[in-house]
Protein backbone atom coordinates (compact mmCIF):
# COMPACT_ATOMS: atom_id res chain seq x y z
CA UNK A 1 0.00 0.00 0.00
CA UNK A 2 1.55 3.10 -0.58
CA UNK A 3 2.16 5.42 2.07
CA UNK A 4 0.49 9.26 2.01
CA UNK A 5 2.06 12.22 4.14
CA UNK A 6 -0.36 13.17 6.32
CA UNK A 7 1.49 15.06 9.03
CA UNK A 8 -0.43 18.24 8.07
CA UNK A 9 -3.81 16.87 8.17
CA UNK A 10 -6.38 18.62 10.31
CA UNK A 11 -9.81 19.08 11.23
CA UNK A 12 -11.73 22.36 12.95
CA UNK A 13 -14.42 20.70 14.02
CA UNK A 14 -15.38 18.11 16.89
CA UNK A 15 -18.71 16.88 15.45
CA UNK A 16 -16.97 13.84 14.55
CA UNK A 17 -20.05 13.52 11.90
CA UNK A 18 -22.29 12.51 14.88
CA UNK A 19 -25.12 14.69 14.24
CA UNK A 20 -27.53 12.64 15.74
CA UNK A 21 -25.83 10.03 18.16
CA UNK A 22 -27.45 7.78 20.51
CA UNK A 23 -27.19 7.24 23.71
CA UNK A 24 -27.11 11.04 25.29
CA UNK A 25 -24.09 10.89 26.70
CA UNK A 26 -22.74 14.11 27.98
CA UNK A 27 -19.33 15.29 27.39
CA UNK A 28 -17.25 17.85 29.56
CA UNK A 29 -17.38 21.38 28.21
CA UNK A 30 -13.97 22.76 27.14
CA UNK A 31 -13.17 26.02 26.49
CA UNK A 32 -12.95 26.87 22.45
CA UNK A 33 -10.48 29.29 20.93
CA UNK A 34 -11.76 32.22 20.21
CA UNK A 35 -10.45 32.41 16.63
CA UNK A 36 -12.46 30.22 13.99
CA UNK A 37 -10.14 28.59 11.55
CA UNK A 38 -9.63 30.03 7.99
CA UNK A 39 -11.53 28.57 5.43
CA UNK A 40 -9.90 27.01 3.06
CA UNK A 41 -9.64 28.67 -0.54
CA UNK A 42 -8.52 25.76 -2.42
CA UNK A 43 -10.95 22.72 -3.37
CA UNK A 44 -11.08 19.70 -0.73
CA UNK A 45 -10.17 16.17 -1.23
CA UNK A 46 -12.61 13.30 -0.78
CA UNK A 47 -14.13 12.39 2.67
CA UNK A 48 -11.86 9.82 3.96
CA UNK A 49 -13.57 7.31 6.31
CA UNK A 50 -11.60 6.54 9.33
CA UNK A 51 -11.27 2.60 11.20
CA UNK A 52 -10.94 4.82 14.29
CA UNK A 53 -13.39 7.21 13.93
CA UNK A 54 -16.41 5.36 13.94
CA UNK A 55 -17.51 5.74 10.24
CA UNK A 56 -17.71 9.53 10.95
CA UNK A 57 -16.74 11.32 8.31
CA UNK A 58 -14.24 13.84 8.77
CA UNK A 59 -12.60 16.58 5.98
CA UNK A 60 -9.67 18.10 5.38
CA UNK A 61 -8.66 21.02 3.05
CA UNK A 62 -6.18 19.57 -0.03
CA UNK A 63 -3.10 20.98 1.50
CA UNK A 64 -4.35 19.78 4.73
CA UNK A 65 -3.19 22.62 6.62
CA UNK A 66 -5.70 24.30 9.38
CA UNK A 67 -5.07 25.59 12.86
CA UNK A 68 -4.78 22.55 15.52
CA UNK A 69 -7.23 23.20 18.49
CA UNK A 70 -5.58 22.21 21.82
CA UNK A 71 -8.24 21.55 24.36
CA UNK A 72 -7.86 22.70 27.74
CA UNK A 73 -5.32 20.65 30.12
CA UNK A 74 -2.68 20.40 27.33
CA UNK A 75 0.28 21.03 28.63
CA UNK A 76 2.12 20.08 25.22
CA UNK A 77 1.25 18.29 22.04
CA UNK A 78 3.82 15.61 20.81
CA UNK A 79 6.21 16.93 18.05
CA UNK A 80 5.17 16.67 14.62
CA UNK A 81 4.37 13.25 13.85
CA UNK A 82 4.38 11.46 10.03
CA UNK A 83 4.17 8.61 7.89
CA UNK A 84 7.39 6.81 9.00
CA UNK A 85 7.33 7.66 12.35
CA UNK A 86 8.20 5.02 14.78
CA UNK A 87 7.06 4.61 18.57
CA UNK A 88 9.09 2.51 20.53
CA UNK A 89 10.90 1.34 17.48
CA UNK A 90 8.47 -0.80 16.70
CA UNK A 91 5.00 1.20 15.47
CA UNK A 92 5.36 2.62 12.02
CA UNK A 93 2.67 5.22 11.40
CA UNK A 94 1.53 4.91 7.61
CA UNK A 95 -1.69 6.67 7.91
CA UNK A 96 -3.46 9.82 9.72
CA UNK A 97 -7.12 8.98 9.64
CA UNK A 98 -8.41 11.08 12.46
CA UNK A 99 -7.14 14.58 14.18
CA UNK A 100 -9.80 15.79 16.57
CA UNK A 101 -9.92 17.10 19.88
CA UNK A 102 -6.20 17.31 20.65
CA UNK A 103 -5.51 13.49 19.46
CA UNK A 104 -4.90 11.40 16.34
CA UNK A 105 -5.70 8.32 15.20
CA UNK A 106 -3.26 6.45 12.78
CA UNK A 107 -2.95 3.43 10.79
CA UNK A 108 0.42 1.32 11.51
CA UNK A 109 2.40 -1.49 11.11
CA UNK A 110 3.44 -3.49 14.06
CA UNK A 111 7.09 -4.04 12.39
CA UNK A 112 7.85 -7.05 15.05
CA UNK A 113 4.85 -9.60 14.60
CA UNK A 114 4.63 -7.99 11.03
CA UNK A 115 1.14 -6.76 10.90
CA UNK A 116 -1.16 -3.81 10.57
CA UNK A 117 -2.80 -2.25 13.77
CA UNK A 118 -4.46 1.05 15.00
CA UNK A 119 -2.66 3.66 17.09
CA UNK A 120 -4.45 6.34 19.52
CA UNK A 121 -1.90 8.80 20.04
CA UNK A 122 -2.58 12.07 22.28
CA UNK A 123 0.24 14.10 24.82
CA UNK A 124 0.98 13.19 27.99
CA UNK A 125 -0.42 16.27 29.46
CA UNK A 126 -3.88 16.18 27.50
CA UNK A 127 -7.05 16.54 30.07
CA UNK A 128 -8.29 13.05 29.18
CA UNK A 129 -4.62 11.19 28.64
CA UNK A 130 -4.84 9.26 32.19
CA UNK A 131 -8.47 8.58 31.24
CA UNK A 132 -7.63 6.97 28.23
CA UNK A 133 -5.07 5.11 29.47
CA UNK A 134 -7.13 3.72 32.58
CA UNK A 135 -10.29 3.10 29.74
CA UNK A 136 -7.39 1.08 27.40
CA UNK A 137 -5.83 -1.12 30.21
CA UNK A 138 -9.42 -2.07 31.27
CA UNK A 139 -10.72 -3.14 28.08
CA UNK A 140 -7.93 -5.03 27.32
CA UNK A 141 -7.92 -7.22 30.60
CA UNK A 142 -11.62 -8.10 29.45
CA UNK A 143 -10.51 -10.39 26.60
CA UNK A 144 -13.68 -10.92 24.98
CA UNK A 145 -13.20 -12.01 21.16
CA UNK A 146 -16.18 -10.09 20.33
CA UNK A 147 -14.37 -6.61 20.74
CA UNK A 148 -11.39 -5.32 19.00
CA UNK A 149 -8.16 -6.06 21.07
CA UNK A 150 -6.42 -3.46 22.65
CA UNK A 151 -2.72 -4.45 22.27
CA UNK A 152 -0.69 -2.03 24.42
CA UNK A 153 -0.93 1.30 26.51
CA UNK A 154 2.02 3.21 27.32
CA UNK A 155 2.69 6.62 28.48
CA UNK A 156 6.16 7.29 26.62
CA UNK A 157 8.06 10.73 27.33
CA UNK A 158 5.50 13.59 26.52
CA UNK A 159 2.99 11.35 24.16
CA UNK A 160 0.52 8.44 25.18
CA UNK A 161 -0.66 6.43 22.45
CA UNK A 162 -3.01 3.20 22.62
CA UNK A 163 -2.36 0.03 20.13
CA UNK A 164 -5.53 -1.86 18.91
CA UNK A 165 -6.27 -4.69 16.50
CA UNK A 166 -6.82 -3.75 12.70
CA UNK A 167 -8.92 -5.86 10.85
CA UNK A 168 -8.23 -5.21 7.19
CA UNK A 169 -11.46 -7.81 6.38
CA UNK A 170 -13.93 -6.60 8.39
CA UNK A 171 -16.48 -4.31 6.91
CA UNK A 172 -18.23 -1.46 9.42
CA UNK A 173 -21.85 -1.73 9.59
CA UNK A 174 -21.80 1.64 7.91
CA UNK A 175 -20.73 -0.10 4.40
CA UNK A 176 -23.30 -3.04 5.02
CA UNK A 177 -26.29 -0.67 5.54
CA UNK A 178 -25.09 1.15 2.46
CA UNK A 179 -26.64 -1.90 0.05
CA UNK A 180 -29.59 -1.68 1.72
CA UNK A 181 -31.56 -3.09 5.00
CA UNK A 182 -30.68 -6.50 6.33
CA UNK A 183 -32.80 -9.49 6.23
CA UNK A 184 -34.37 -10.36 9.38
CA UNK A 185 -32.27 -13.29 10.33
CA UNK A 186 -29.39 -10.82 9.69
CA UNK A 187 -30.87 -8.58 11.66
CA UNK A 188 -31.45 -10.73 14.48
CA UNK A 189 -28.12 -12.03 14.52
CA UNK A 190 -26.47 -8.29 14.40
CA UNK A 191 -28.78 -7.37 17.67
CA UNK A 192 -28.07 -10.67 19.72
CA UNK A 193 -24.34 -10.46 18.99
CA UNK A 194 -23.76 -7.29 19.77
CA UNK A 195 -26.31 -6.99 22.91
CA UNK A 196 -24.36 -10.32 24.89
CA UNK A 197 -20.91 -8.37 23.61
CA UNK A 198 -22.14 -5.62 25.55
CA UNK A 199 -23.82 -7.56 28.58
CA UNK A 200 -20.16 -9.34 29.41
CA UNK A 201 -18.35 -6.29 29.19
CA UNK A 202 -21.25 -4.24 31.50
CA UNK A 203 -20.88 -6.94 34.23
CA UNK A 204 -17.26 -6.13 33.92
CA UNK A 205 -18.29 -2.74 34.81
CA UNK A 206 -17.17 -1.13 31.38
CA UNK A 207 -19.29 0.80 29.06
CA UNK A 208 -18.85 1.56 25.29
CA UNK A 209 -21.16 4.92 25.17
CA UNK A 210 -20.26 5.47 21.41
CA UNK A 211 -21.94 2.31 20.04
CA UNK A 212 -22.55 3.96 16.46
CA UNK A 213 -22.43 1.52 13.44
CA UNK A 214 -18.99 2.79 12.51
CA UNK A 215 -17.88 1.21 15.84
CA UNK A 216 -20.00 -2.35 14.53
CA UNK A 217 -17.24 -4.53 12.28
CA UNK A 218 -18.53 -7.31 10.78
CA UNK A 219 -16.45 -10.41 9.38
CA UNK A 220 -16.18 -12.58 6.37
CA UNK A 221 -17.56 -15.40 8.48
CA UNK A 222 -20.72 -13.43 9.86
CA UNK A 223 -20.15 -12.46 13.05
CA UNK A 224 -19.65 -8.88 14.17
CA UNK A 225 -16.89 -7.17 16.65
CA UNK A 226 -16.90 -3.74 18.19
CA UNK A 227 -14.26 -1.80 18.41
CA UNK A 228 -13.25 1.26 20.76
CA UNK A 229 -15.19 -0.40 24.04
CA UNK A 230 -14.24 2.39 26.45
CA UNK A 231 -11.78 3.78 24.35
CA UNK A 232 -13.76 6.29 22.10
CA UNK A 233 -15.78 7.74 24.80
CA UNK A 234 -12.59 8.30 26.86
CA UNK A 235 -10.91 10.24 24.01
CA UNK A 236 -13.78 12.42 23.83
CA UNK A 237 -14.54 12.98 27.00
CA UNK A 238 -18.27 11.48 27.13
CA UNK A 239 -19.75 9.82 30.41
CA UNK A 240 -22.86 9.08 31.06
CA UNK A 241 -24.58 7.90 34.98
CA UNK A 242 -26.69 5.53 32.90
CA UNK A 243 -24.43 3.66 30.90
CA UNK A 244 -26.22 0.30 30.28
CA UNK A 245 -29.30 2.51 29.43
CA UNK A 246 -26.98 4.35 26.92
CA UNK A 247 -25.66 1.26 25.37
CA UNK A 248 -29.36 -0.27 25.24
CA UNK A 249 -30.61 2.73 23.17
CA UNK A 250 -27.54 2.33 20.59
CA UNK A 251 -27.91 -0.88 20.27
CA UNK A 252 -31.97 -0.10 19.81
CA UNK A 253 -30.46 1.99 16.72
CA UNK A 254 -28.41 -0.33 14.97
CA UNK A 255 -31.53 -2.77 14.37
CA UNK A 256 -33.77 -0.30 13.78
CA UNK A 257 -31.20 1.10 11.05
CA UNK A 258 -30.46 -2.90 10.07
CA UNK A 259 -34.42 -3.06 9.63
CA UNK A 260 -35.16 0.14 7.74
CA UNK A 261 -32.08 1.31 6.03
CA UNK A 262 -33.00 4.79 8.17
CA UNK A 263 -31.66 6.37 11.16
CA UNK A 264 -34.27 6.43 13.97
CA UNK A 265 -34.01 9.66 14.43
CA UNK A 266 -34.92 13.21 12.74
CA UNK A 267 -31.59 14.17 11.23
CA UNK A 268 -29.52 12.08 8.97
CA UNK A 269 -25.64 10.41 10.20
CA UNK A 270 -24.08 7.54 9.29
CA UNK A 271 -25.03 8.05 5.86
CA UNK A 272 -28.72 7.27 6.63
CA UNK A 273 -31.70 9.10 6.26
CA UNK A 274 -33.11 10.15 9.56
CA UNK A 275 -36.90 9.68 10.17
CA UNK A 276 -39.39 12.32 11.59
CA UNK A 277 -41.80 11.00 13.51
CA UNK A 278 -45.34 11.78 14.36
CA UNK A 279 -45.77 13.96 17.37
CA UNK A 280 -42.59 14.49 18.00
CA UNK A 281 -42.34 10.65 18.46
CA UNK A 282 -40.12 7.98 15.83
CA UNK A 283 -41.73 5.57 14.02
CA UNK A 284 -41.63 2.21 14.57
CA UNK A 285 -39.72 -0.45 11.74
CA UNK A 286 -42.91 -1.65 10.56
CA UNK A 287 -44.47 1.36 9.51
CA UNK A 288 -41.15 2.82 7.87
CA UNK A 289 -40.82 -0.07 5.84
CA UNK A 290 -43.10 -2.71 4.64
CA UNK A 291 -42.18 -6.60 5.48
CA UNK A 292 -40.05 -5.65 8.22
CA UNK A 293 -40.26 -8.56 11.02
CA UNK A 294 -42.88 -7.61 13.94
CA UNK A 295 -41.67 -8.68 16.72
CA UNK A 296 -37.76 -7.28 15.96
CA UNK A 297 -39.64 -4.62 15.28
CA UNK A 298 -41.07 -4.36 18.99
CA UNK A 299 -37.74 -5.21 20.35
CA UNK A 300 -36.16 -2.28 18.54
CA UNK A 301 -38.69 0.57 19.86
CA UNK A 302 -38.71 -0.96 23.50
CA UNK A 303 -34.55 -0.27 23.54
CA UNK A 304 -35.18 2.80 21.82
CA UNK A 305 -38.68 4.02 23.74
CA UNK A 306 -36.26 6.65 26.75
CA UNK A 307 -35.16 8.38 23.36
CA UNK A 308 -38.53 9.63 21.83
CA UNK A 309 -39.51 6.35 20.52
CA UNK A 310 -43.35 5.04 21.34
CA UNK A 311 -43.59 1.39 22.86
CA UNK A 312 -45.73 -0.91 20.45
CA UNK A 313 -46.34 -3.48 23.04
CA UNK A 314 -47.07 -4.12 26.25
CA UNK A 315 -43.58 -5.29 27.33
CA UNK A 316 -41.68 -3.18 29.28
CA UNK A 317 -38.66 -1.18 27.78
CA UNK A 318 -35.57 -2.88 27.64
CA UNK A 319 -32.71 -1.02 29.90
CA UNK A 320 -29.78 -3.29 29.96
CA UNK A 321 -28.12 -5.09 26.98
CA UNK A 322 -29.00 -8.06 28.70
CA UNK A 323 -32.55 -7.25 28.75
CA UNK A 324 -32.02 -6.74 25.30
CA UNK A 325 -31.03 -9.88 24.44
CA UNK A 326 -33.72 -11.81 26.64
CA UNK A 327 -36.27 -9.98 25.24
CA UNK A 328 -34.10 -11.10 21.04
CA UNK A 329 -34.71 -14.74 22.75
CA UNK A 330 -38.23 -14.99 23.37
CA UNK A 331 -39.09 -14.31 19.90
CA UNK A 332 -40.25 -17.14 17.50
CA UNK A 333 -37.22 -19.24 16.00
CA UNK A 334 -36.21 -16.22 12.74
CA UNK A 335 -34.98 -19.03 10.30
CA UNK A 336 -31.64 -18.48 8.41
CA UNK A 337 -32.36 -17.70 4.65
CA UNK A 338 -31.98 -20.48 1.77
CA UNK A 339 -29.25 -20.60 0.01
CA UNK A 340 -29.51 -20.03 -3.50
CA UNK A 341 -27.73 -21.81 -5.96
CA UNK A 342 -27.00 -20.97 -9.93
CA UNK A 343 -28.97 -23.20 -11.93
CA UNK A 344 -26.20 -25.73 -13.60
CA UNK A 345 -25.35 -24.86 -16.98
CA UNK A 346 -27.16 -27.10 -19.58
CA UNK A 347 -25.03 -26.89 -22.86
CA UNK A 348 -26.75 -26.86 -26.17
CA UNK A 349 -25.53 -29.77 -28.86
CA UNK A 350 -25.93 -29.61 -32.35
CA UNK A 351 -26.06 -32.16 -34.67
CA UNK A 352 -23.24 -32.81 -36.96
CA UNK A 353 -23.46 -30.45 -39.84
CA UNK A 354 -23.43 -31.99 -43.65
CA UNK A 355 -23.22 -29.42 -46.22
CA UNK A 356 -26.77 -28.82 -47.69
CA UNK A 357 -28.66 -30.46 -44.67
CA UNK A 358 -29.83 -26.95 -43.16
CA UNK A 359 -30.59 -24.28 -45.40
CA UNK A 360 -30.84 -21.46 -42.70
CA UNK A 361 -30.48 -21.44 -39.17
CA UNK A 362 -34.21 -22.30 -37.81
CA UNK A 363 -34.46 -25.34 -39.88
CA UNK A 364 -30.58 -26.55 -37.84
CA UNK A 365 -32.63 -25.25 -34.69
CA UNK A 366 -35.60 -27.23 -35.40
CA UNK A 367 -33.58 -30.06 -35.96
CA UNK A 368 -31.59 -29.92 -32.92
CA UNK A 369 -34.76 -29.86 -30.54
CA UNK A 370 -36.85 -32.33 -32.57
CA UNK A 371 -34.23 -35.18 -33.62
CA UNK A 372 -35.35 -37.87 -36.08
CA UNK A 373 -36.57 -41.22 -33.91
CA UNK A 374 -34.41 -44.10 -34.56
CA UNK A 375 -36.37 -46.71 -36.33
CA UNK A 376 -37.05 -50.00 -34.19
CA UNK A 377 -35.05 -53.09 -34.80
CA UNK A 378 -37.13 -55.77 -37.40
CA UNK A 379 -38.76 -58.48 -35.99
CA UNK A 380 -38.18 -61.81 -37.53
CA UNK A 381 -40.94 -62.98 -40.13
CA UNK A 382 -43.82 -65.57 -40.33
CA UNK A 383 -43.08 -68.84 -38.52
CA UNK A 384 -39.19 -68.70 -37.45
CA UNK A 385 -40.41 -65.78 -35.44
CA UNK A 386 -42.84 -67.46 -33.66
CA UNK A 387 -41.14 -71.12 -33.40
CA UNK A 388 -38.02 -68.89 -31.94
CA UNK A 389 -40.26 -67.75 -28.87
CA UNK A 390 -42.37 -70.62 -28.14
CA UNK A 391 -38.81 -71.94 -27.78
CA UNK A 392 -37.59 -69.53 -24.94
CA UNK A 393 -40.99 -69.79 -23.22
CA UNK A 394 -40.34 -73.85 -22.99
CA UNK A 395 -36.83 -73.39 -21.63
CA UNK A 396 -38.19 -70.41 -18.88
CA UNK A 397 -40.72 -73.07 -17.83
CA UNK A 398 -38.15 -75.88 -17.45
CA UNK A 399 -35.59 -74.00 -15.82
CA UNK A 400 -38.41 -72.91 -13.07
CA UNK A 401 -39.63 -76.17 -12.56
CA UNK A 402 -35.94 -77.54 -12.17
CA UNK A 403 -35.31 -74.51 -9.43
CA UNK A 404 -38.27 -75.23 -7.50
CA UNK A 405 -37.49 -79.16 -7.44
CA UNK A 406 -34.18 -78.25 -6.17
CA UNK A 407 -36.05 -75.95 -3.08
CA UNK A 408 -38.42 -78.91 -2.20
CA UNK A 409 -35.56 -81.40 -1.28
CA UNK A 410 -33.13 -79.09 0.11
CA UNK A 411 -36.10 -78.17 2.57
CA UNK A 412 -37.12 -82.00 2.82
CA UNK A 413 -34.01 -83.40 4.10
CA UNK A 414 -33.20 -79.90 6.52
CA UNK A 415 -30.38 -78.55 3.97
CA UNK A 416 -28.24 -81.85 4.38
CA UNK A 417 -24.93 -82.36 6.15
CA UNK A 418 -22.99 -80.83 3.85
CA UNK A 419 -25.04 -77.67 3.96
CA UNK A 420 -24.34 -77.26 7.60
CA UNK A 421 -21.24 -77.61 7.87
CA UNK A 422 -20.91 -75.25 5.06
CA UNK A 423 -23.08 -72.70 7.08
CA UNK A 424 -20.80 -73.35 10.41
CA UNK A 425 -17.82 -72.12 7.93
CA UNK A 426 -19.43 -69.54 6.87
CA UNK A 427 -20.67 -67.70 10.39
CA UNK A 428 -17.12 -68.62 11.50
CA UNK A 429 -15.12 -66.92 8.90
CA UNK A 430 -17.91 -63.75 9.08
CA UNK A 431 -17.68 -63.45 12.34
CA UNK A 432 -13.15 -62.95 12.87
CA UNK A 433 -13.46 -59.98 10.65
CA UNK A 434 -16.07 -58.49 12.65
CA UNK A 435 -14.38 -59.21 16.06
CA UNK A 436 -10.87 -57.52 14.62
CA UNK A 437 -12.09 -55.01 12.87
CA UNK A 438 -14.63 -53.69 16.01
CA UNK A 439 -11.75 -54.18 18.60
CA UNK A 440 -11.63 -54.40 21.93
CA UNK A 441 -12.25 -51.81 24.71
CA UNK A 442 -9.27 -49.99 25.94
CA UNK A 443 -8.46 -49.19 29.82
CA UNK A 444 -8.87 -45.45 30.54
CA UNK A 445 -6.19 -44.74 33.20
CA UNK A 446 -6.53 -40.85 33.75
CA UNK A 447 -8.22 -37.79 32.10
CA UNK A 448 -7.65 -33.88 32.40
CA UNK A 449 -10.56 -31.28 30.88
CA UNK A 450 -8.70 -30.06 28.34
CA UNK A 451 -9.15 -25.94 27.77
CA UNK A 452 -6.31 -23.83 26.20
CA UNK A 453 -8.45 -20.39 26.50
CA UNK A 454 -7.91 -20.91 30.26
CA UNK A 455 -11.45 -21.45 31.25
CA UNK A 456 -12.40 -24.85 32.22
CA UNK A 457 -15.84 -26.10 32.38
CA UNK A 458 -15.99 -28.98 35.22
CA UNK A 459 -12.53 -29.40 35.59
CA UNK A 460 -13.35 -31.41 39.21
CA UNK A 461 -16.33 -33.60 37.43
CA UNK A 462 -13.65 -36.06 34.72
CA UNK A 463 -13.39 -39.04 36.17
CA UNK A 464 -17.46 -39.11 35.97
CA UNK A 465 -17.08 -39.19 32.65
CA UNK A 466 -15.62 -42.80 32.29
CA UNK A 467 -16.67 -44.20 35.73
CA UNK A 468 -18.73 -46.81 34.06
CA UNK A 469 -22.05 -45.16 35.77
CA UNK A 470 -24.22 -43.63 33.40
CA UNK A 471 -26.42 -41.41 36.36
CA UNK A 472 -23.12 -39.42 36.35
CA UNK A 473 -21.59 -37.32 33.91
CA UNK A 474 -18.87 -34.29 33.23
CA UNK A 475 -21.10 -31.42 32.23
CA UNK A 476 -20.48 -28.23 30.22
CA UNK A 477 -21.55 -24.92 31.13
CA UNK A 478 -24.37 -23.00 29.83
CA UNK A 479 -23.56 -20.55 26.31
CA UNK A 480 -26.39 -18.19 24.85
CA UNK A 481 -25.47 -18.75 21.58
CA UNK A 482 -25.10 -21.90 19.69
CA UNK A 483 -25.34 -24.83 18.45
CA UNK A 484 -21.55 -23.74 17.93
CA UNK A 485 -19.40 -22.62 20.29
CA UNK A 486 -17.47 -19.99 18.57
CA UNK A 487 -16.17 -17.06 18.57
CA UNK A 488 -16.77 -17.25 22.49
CA UNK A 489 -15.14 -20.46 22.59
CA UNK A 490 -12.89 -23.19 19.66
CA UNK A 491 -14.51 -25.77 21.71
CA UNK A 492 -14.86 -27.66 25.11
CA UNK A 493 -13.29 -31.24 26.01
CA UNK A 494 -11.52 -33.81 28.12
CA UNK A 495 -7.84 -35.84 27.21
CA UNK A 496 -8.19 -39.35 28.28
CA UNK A 497 -4.87 -41.27 29.08
CA UNK A 498 -4.54 -45.19 27.82
CA UNK A 499 -1.53 -45.97 29.94
CA UNK A 500 0.68 -46.57 26.88
CA UNK A 501 0.88 -46.37 23.02
CA UNK A 502 -2.55 -48.20 21.83
CA UNK A 503 -4.48 -48.37 18.63
CA UNK A 504 -7.10 -46.86 18.18
CA UNK A 505 -9.93 -47.83 15.85
CA UNK A 506 -13.11 -46.32 17.15
CA UNK A 507 -14.57 -44.05 20.14
CA UNK A 508 -17.88 -44.38 21.53
CA UNK A 509 -19.98 -41.77 24.01
CA UNK A 510 -22.95 -41.75 26.23
CA UNK A 511 -23.50 -37.91 26.20
CA UNK A 512 -26.56 -36.20 28.32
CA UNK A 513 -28.44 -33.96 26.25
CA UNK A 514 -30.32 -34.35 22.93
CA UNK A 515 -31.20 -32.56 20.02
CA UNK A 516 -30.46 -30.03 16.91
CA UNK A 517 -26.84 -30.96 16.68
CA UNK A 518 -23.48 -32.41 18.82
CA UNK A 519 -20.22 -31.64 16.89
CA UNK A 520 -17.47 -34.03 17.99
CA UNK A 521 -13.95 -34.43 16.96
CA UNK A 522 -10.87 -36.64 17.71
CA UNK A 523 -6.99 -35.49 18.09
CA UNK A 524 -4.58 -37.38 19.36
CA UNK A 525 -2.38 -35.29 21.30
CA UNK A 526 1.36 -35.99 23.06
CA UNK A 527 0.32 -35.65 26.64
CA UNK A 528 -2.35 -35.13 29.40
CA UNK A 529 -1.99 -31.05 28.94
CA UNK A 530 -1.21 -30.01 25.61
CA UNK A 531 0.23 -26.39 25.88
CA UNK A 532 -1.08 -25.78 22.08
CA UNK A 533 -4.33 -25.45 20.59
CA UNK A 534 -6.43 -28.17 18.94
CA UNK A 535 -5.19 -26.74 15.47
CA UNK A 536 -1.89 -28.03 16.40
CA UNK A 537 -2.75 -31.46 17.19
CA UNK A 538 -3.13 -34.43 14.83
CA UNK A 539 -6.83 -34.64 14.14
CA UNK A 540 -8.07 -38.50 13.71
CA UNK A 541 -11.78 -38.39 12.86
CA UNK A 542 -15.28 -36.41 13.83
CA UNK A 543 -18.77 -37.24 14.15
CA UNK A 544 -22.38 -35.42 14.29
CA UNK A 545 -25.12 -36.38 16.26
CA UNK A 546 -28.92 -35.17 17.16
CA UNK A 547 -29.46 -38.12 19.75
CA UNK A 548 -27.80 -38.64 23.39
CA UNK A 549 -25.21 -41.00 21.62
CA UNK A 550 -22.36 -40.68 19.00
CA UNK A 551 -19.75 -43.22 17.78
CA UNK A 552 -16.44 -41.89 15.93
CA UNK A 553 -14.46 -44.54 13.59
CA UNK A 554 -11.56 -44.15 12.32
CA UNK A 555 -10.66 -45.31 8.64
CA UNK A 556 -7.67 -47.04 9.91
CA UNK A 557 -6.28 -47.53 13.38
CA UNK A 558 -4.00 -44.89 14.92
CA UNK A 559 -1.31 -45.64 17.70
CA UNK A 560 -1.17 -42.44 20.50
CA UNK A 561 -1.43 -43.13 24.35
CA UNK A 562 -3.93 -40.35 24.72
CA UNK A 563 -6.71 -39.25 22.62
CA UNK A 564 -8.99 -35.69 22.96
CA UNK A 565 -12.89 -35.78 22.52
CA UNK A 566 -13.23 -31.76 21.25
CA UNK A 567 -16.78 -30.87 21.61
CA UNK A 568 -17.54 -27.43 18.99
CA UNK A 569 -20.77 -27.33 18.88
CA UNK A 570 -24.32 -28.35 21.43
CA UNK A 571 -27.98 -28.39 21.44
CA UNK A 572 -30.12 -26.60 23.49
CA UNK A 573 -31.51 -27.94 26.51
CA UNK A 574 -33.23 -26.36 29.71
CA UNK A 575 -32.22 -25.54 32.91
CA UNK A 576 -31.19 -28.20 35.17
CA UNK A 577 -29.41 -28.72 38.46
CA UNK A 578 -26.27 -27.97 37.13
CA UNK A 579 -27.09 -24.80 34.95
CA UNK A 580 -29.37 -22.69 32.87
CA UNK A 581 -31.05 -22.95 30.21
CA UNK A 582 -29.25 -22.70 26.77
CA UNK A 583 -26.67 -24.53 24.65
CA UNK A 584 -24.18 -27.08 26.66
CA UNK A 585 -23.64 -30.51 26.59
CA UNK A 586 -22.73 -32.99 29.05
CA UNK A 587 -20.45 -36.72 28.61
CA UNK A 588 -21.57 -39.52 31.02
CA UNK A 589 -19.52 -42.67 29.55
CA UNK A 590 -16.71 -43.14 27.01
CA UNK A 591 -15.28 -46.36 25.71
CA UNK A 592 -11.73 -46.38 23.35
CA UNK A 593 -11.46 -49.38 21.24
CA UNK A 594 -8.32 -50.79 19.68
CA UNK A 595 -5.49 -52.60 20.20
Amino acid sequence: MAERNTAAVDVASATDGSEETPPPASAPTEPKSSSRPEKATTRTTRTERSEDSDGSEEKATADGRRPHRTPAGTKGAPSELHSGHKLARRYRLEECTTRLDGFSSWRAVDEKLRRAVGVHLLPAGHSRARAVLDAARSSALLGDPRFVQVLDAVEEGDMVYVVHEWLPDAVPLTEVLAAGPLEPYDAYQLAHQVGQAMASAHREGLAHLRLTPGAVLRTGSGQYRIRGLAVNAALRGITDDRPERVDTEAIGALLYAALTQRWPYERDAYGLTGVAGLAGGTLPPDQVRAGVHRGLSDVAMRALVNKGATATSQDPPCTTPQELVTALTELPRIKAPEPVFPAPYQRREYPPYAHGAYPNKAAAAAASHDPVPAAPAPTLPGRTGKALKWGVSALLIAALGLGSWQVADALMNGGGASGGEQDADDSGSDDKPKQQAAGSRLTIQDAREYYPDGRPQAADKVALSYDGDPKTHWNTKSFQDGPATAPYKDGVGIVYDLGKAKKISSVSLDLRNSGEHTEIALYAPDSLAPSGGPDSLPRIGAAKTTSSSAAVKLKKPVESRYVLVWLTAMPHSGSDGFSSAGYKQGISHVVVKGS
